[in-house]
């Protein structure tokens, strides 16, 4: 049931929304007192919205279907309003195969939808204030369609533009990743809502112990973030505010932030409960603010009958626990599927197109890329581009974005401020959109701060979504030493990136790779990272000149997980026995070849090209044909990925290995030097290959 907000006006509720909102707010509350009966068989821990039900109502009544919505975890009020029923949540409370957010993934109150009758919510998380990236992603990408008057931008039955809204408890405020999107917010004016509800409490941290101030004097340092504030437990307050609220963003395309003060009646979490640290005066002071209590008032007030309330109420309290019981008896989750929904299903699973087209030219790594992003931008008005650097003026510290700027406008190829989370996250709310965005962290060093987006949101949405939201999105990061770039400028992240899972990663080593991994990775529905050697992109580094390869046609596409043999033993040594293998990627690549090269015919190489997904059946299939393995990279070698490529060659292939499987990589020092030859001395070499090669053979 939605009442929808007239232009420029605040809406008094009447007596039937008022009663309707009562409805709503004692089946949130006798939920919660059903959850609190049977604490044995809710089992997993939930947190309600007792004494938050008022501003949530306001808020869900008053959403249109084409809206947008981010909630957190205590938000059960605001699902019910938006027109979900007390038995989907409850099934979700019980992590039950039915459960039609998460079908027994993730916690109660962690929704998500793209039903056609209700706002959109994608993937939440429970990482406090995290949500605010993902849903100012989804407002920049409303701002996108609107733009380019795409016809895939939901709108209202009468033609009414679409807002997000993001819940956010006060608490998390306090986070820098909270301030990074009203920053971006604000900067670009986007049609968002943020309701802040601010109950005093963050967990058993009261807001004097966290806050020098609250969200609405934070937020008066942002210019262009309309302010205001409501007793969040008085419902008519709270629609005339969100109504003044949502009609300012629905008409003006501008943020608001609406500062709502509530009691919080319920515990923080079944697990963690109110009496362990407040106080009974705490307790009865919140009490007397019950929204339930004060809506119950006012109907009384104002004519309607004693009678037909506890009729009502007798009515929603028998069917909540009939709802419960039924929902109790739904069938747990098959084990058998725990593993669906890691990745949606890629389109690009064979290599197609002009690899090698006739009369073209050799072009260099960074050309390649340029070139992939180029055709992209061209062919897909969807995609956008963006990140530190790589608009106008620069196009990139590197080039690599030279020229896209003045091609495509500010609306499609930008600068951003220095937020890696921002980068990072917002893809999630974007790719919601129907947007497909390709950004960049400008060095590998400078992605941890995306990493928290990158781990909560990002890798986790097509899982917990059951496959409704992948994230489809291209993160460009140059990587790797040469040069002198010194400590933060010359790390390598490959096993850092590996260990997150539902993420895809490649390493292009060559032009022609990297133009085709490229062009995957933007039409896999899933999230992507490219890693781009900044020592291959000109092919200045001695002995990289292979880098540069023959520019693939526009019609090429390489498939991730598929590795290249790029130098073969001759069969007879095969036989013979007096072969190895060398699986590498990246760099490793020409440190492999150019020491090969003194070995004419025992050597074979593999370029993995893709370290997630990997080329499995190449690598045991190659080792096991040779019998010995050198495995080479540019990371500091203990704990890496090569290390456990390693331990997975072992295991799979010790029957037909003759020598243990040997590892290079840089010294496990934490950073690497600025001084030249102390980051030479570091890493890997041509000489440390060969000498393995040496020894290997003579095993």
């Amino acid at each position: 049931m939605s009442y929808v907000c007239v232009a420029n006006e605040s809406i008094m509720p009447n007596q039937k929304l008022l009663l309707h909102a009562y409805r709503l707010m004692f089946t949130a509350k006798t939920m919660d007192d059903v959850y609190e009966k049977n604490r044995q068989v809710c089992k997993y821990v939930h947190s309600t919205s007792r004494g938050h039900e008022a501003i949530q109502i306001a808020t869900g009544l008053q959403l249109l279907s084409c809206d947008f919505v981010s909630p957190y975890y205590r938000d059960d009020s605001l699902m019910l309003a938006m027109g979900f029923s007390p038995y989907e949540l409850i099934l979700q409370l019980l992590a039950k195969s039915d459960d039609p957010f998460t079908h027994g993934r993730s916690y109660y109150c962690h929704p998500n939808s793209n039903r056609k009758d209700k706002p959109v919510i994608p993937h939440q998380s429970s990482a406090t204030g995290m949500q605010a990236i993902p849903a100012t992603g989804m407002a920049q990408g409303i701002q996108y369609l609107e733009y380019i008057h795409s016809e895939h931008l939901r709108k209202g039955t009468n033609g009414e533009l679409p807002l997000v809204v993001c819940s956010l408890g006060d608490g998390s405020v306090t986070e820098g990743e909270v301030s990074e999107a009203f920053q971006f917010a604000a900067l670009h004016k986007l049609p968002i809502i943020y309701l802040v509800q601010d109950n005093g409490w963050s967990i058993s941290v009261t807001a004097e112990e966290s806050r020098a101030m609250n969200a609405n004097e934070f937020i008066s340092g942002f210019t262009n973030i309309h302010r205001l504030q409501v007793d969040g437990s008085n419902f008519e307050a709270s629609y005339q505010t969100m109504s003044e609220a949502i009609s300012f963003v629905r008409q003006g395309r501008k943020p608001v932030l609406v500062h709502a003060r509530v009691p919080l009646l319920g515990h923080h979490t079944s697990g963690v409960r109110k009496e362990w640290y407040r106080s009974p005066e705490d307790l009865a002071r919140h009490a007397k603010l019950d929204p339930l209590s004060k809506l119950r008032n006012k109907l009384l007030e104002t004519g309607t009958n004693e009678d037909t309330i506890q009729a009502m109420e007798r009515e929603i309290a028998k069917q909540t626990a009939l709802d419960f019981l039924q929902a109790s008896s739904a069938p747990e989750p098959d084990p058998i599927k725990i593993s669906t929904h890691i990745f949606a299903p890629t389109p690009i699973t064979l290599e197609k197109g002009e690899r090698n087209p006739a009369r073209s030219e050799k072009v260099m790594m960074v050309d390649a890329a340029l070139h992939a992003i180029e055709e992209i931008l061209q062919e897909y008005p969807e995609a956008i581009f963006f990140g530190q650097d790589v608009g106008k003026r620069l196009g990139g510290v590197f080039r690599e974005a030279a020229t896209l700027g003045e091609k495509f406008g500010d609306h499609r190829v930008f600068n951003t401020a220095i937020q890696e989370a921002y980068l990072v996250g917002s893809t999630v709310g974007l790719s919601a959109l129907g947007v497909k965005p390709i950004v960049e962290v400008q060095f590998a060093d400078y992605i941890y701060p995306g990493l928290n987006q990158l781990v909560s949101e990002v890798s986790k949405s097509c899982y917990l979504s059951g496959g409704k939201f992948p994230v489809q999105m291209v993160l460009r990061v140059p990587t790797g030493a040469y040069g002198g770039g010194g400590p933060y400028h010359s790390g390598c992240i490959d096993s850092t990136l590996l260990s997150i899972k539902g993420i895809k990663v490649a390493y292009p080593s060559n032009a022609a790779d990297m133009k085709g991994l490229m062009k995957a990775a933007f039409l896999d529905p899933n999230p992507v990272i490219m890693l781009e050697h900044k020592g291959l992109y000109w092919s200045k580094v001695p002995g990289t000149s292979d880098a540069r390869t023959v520019e693939p046609g526009k019609d090429y596409v390489l498939p991730f997980g598929k590795g290249n043999i790029i130098l073969k033993a001759e069969e007879q040594q095969v036989k013979s026995g007096n072969s190895i293998c060398i699986i590498t990627y990246g760099m490793g690549v020409y440190w492999a070849r150019n020491s090969a090269k003194h070995f004419s015919s025992n050597v074979e190489i593999i370029d993995l090209r893709t370290l997630y997904p990997l080329d499995e059946d190449l690598i045991f299939s190659t080792v096991k044909k040779h019998g010995k393995c050198l495995l080479i990279t540019e990371e500091q070698i203990t704990h890496s990925f090569i290390q456990s490529l390693a331990a997975q060659i072992m295991q799979e292939c010790f029957a037909y290995l003759d020598a243990p499987v040997q590892t290079i990589g840089a010294m496990d020092l934490p950073a690497v030097p600025m001084n030249m030859g102390l980051e030479t001395a570091m890493l890997p070499s041509e000489e440390m290959v060969k000498k393995a090669i040496e020894k290997l053979l003579a095993e």
